[in-house]
Order: C-alpha cells, then structure tokens, then sequence
C-alpha cells in the first residue's frame, strides 16, 4: 500500500494543482537541489544518481514549482524500480498521489524514447546478426510490463525486419495467441519468416506447458504455408529464453 497520502504531504496533490507559494517563485532550497542534481548528471550520466534522482530529473519538468522527492521515492516504492515506473500503465501511476496528466505525459515520453532508441537499432537490420540489438529491443519495450504481451516480428527472405506488431494482451500469466492470424499477416506482409517474442510479468522466463503447445501450432502453421519460424523468446526480468537454443524448435 502507498504510505504517501495527501493529508500527510500536502505537496504531493495531483500535478495539475497550482503551487501554492506567497512570492510565486520556486523555493531556493528546491532551485539549488535541482541545479545539483542536473550538474552531477551533465558531469557524470545516468550512472553518477541513483534511480530515485534520476526519477526526479524527468520530474522536474512535470512538477516546476514543488520538491519532487517525495514523489519519485513514493513511486519507486510503488512500483520497485525506475524501469517499472516508467512502463507502468497510466491507470497504476494514478494510483500514486501526486500523479496527474503532467507526470503521466513526461514517463510516457520518456518510455516512448527508449523504445524508439531500441527499434532504430533493429529495424531494416538483418536481425540474425543483430541478435544482442534485438535482445535489448525486447527487453526494453517488455521485461517490465506488468501483463503478458505477445508480438510477432516479421523478416524477409534475407532476414530483415521489416515489421513488428503486437498480436495480443493478456494477464498476468496468460496471453490467447491464434497461430492462424500470426501465419496470415505473416502473408499480407510477404514476410519470409518470423519470430515470437512474449514477456513473463513474474520475471522467470521458464516456458509452460501452454506456451510450448502454442509454439508448436505456429510452428505447424508455419510450415504448412513454407515460413520460417526462427524462434520464440521469452522475456523475463533479468534473462531470455530461446525455444531454438533450448531445444524447443
């Protein structure tokens, strides 16, 4: 449970709320505290502050007038770590006092950054001799979601990535994927091969018996129509699995 409230700590009310202050300008304990943390990250990288600092650069621009502190260490305690506050669906962020649209739309842009940085790398490569870069990819845009998500990226006959699409949501613990819409687009595309990619939101990338049963269908519906599947990855936490180097394909 949040131990945040806004009784306890008034500043944290929703970030669309006006800052309350007799001079209308930003405390100077708050300026000096913000300008320390840009020079020690100007001066350092992502590397010289701990998650909860870095939290609060991207905070700052949300929240211009009140200390963000409290707020990036409430969501990091909500959520466990940076990567996770800024995967979080809007609808748990807003479960954190002090989060309105203003924070919401900075973690959101930030996380579209990564993972438009991570697709770059990946898109219009041969994807087979950019294992690590698609690797990454998946980890950025996955390991942190809080629900199952099942995607499907499509090759040419050299191997080239030429689309990736979410197939389908799911829970926690389970995603429906349906081998013969994976096997049509597939077609639609003119795409030669694919590769499955889904998370594990429990971080432990080991396959059950479902996720070894579907890969096999797509596999079977694959072949019936002369694609290639290379492989499924799934995405825990921390580490990957690969069916192909596992055994499983």
């Amino acid at each position: 449970m949040n131990a945040f409230n806004e009784q306890s700590l008034p500043f944290l009310l929703d970030d669309a709320q006006p800052t309350v202050a007799v001079s209308g300008k930003q405390p100077s304990y708050i300026t000096d505290h913000r300008q320390r943390l840009r020079a020690r990250f100007m001066s350092g990288g992502a590397a010289a502050l701990p998650e909860y600092e870095l939290l609060e650069l991207v905070l700052f621009r949300a929240i211009p007038r009140r200390d963000v502190k409290p707020l990036a260490h409430a969501l990091m305690g909500h959520f466990g770590d940076f990567n996770r506050v800024i995967a979080a669906p809007e609808t748990r962020l807003r479960e954190v006092s002090g989060v309105g649209d203003a924070v919401i739309l900075e973690l959101k842009i930030v996380e579209a950054a990564a993972h438009r940085m991570a697709r770059s790398r990946i898109m219009q490569q041969p994807v087979l001799s950019s294992w690590d870069a698609l690797l990454d990819y998946c980890h950025t845009t996955m390991a942190h979601r809080e629900t199952e998500q099942f995607r499907v990226l499509y090759l040419d006959r050299k191997n080239v990535l030429i689309a990736d699409e979410e197939q389908a949501k799911g829970t926690v613990d389970h995603v429906p994927v349906y081998p013969r819409e994976v096997a049509k687009r597939a077609l639609e595309l003119n795409a030669s091969a694919i590769i499955l990619v889904h998370n594990h939101p429990s971080g432990d990338p080991t396959p059950s018996p479902s996720d070894i049963e579907m890969t096999n269908r797509v596999n079977a519906a694959c072949k019936a129509l002369d694609l290639t599947l290379h492989d499924h990855l799934i995405i825990g936490k921390c580490q990957e699995l690969s069916f192909r180097s596992e055994g499983y394909l």
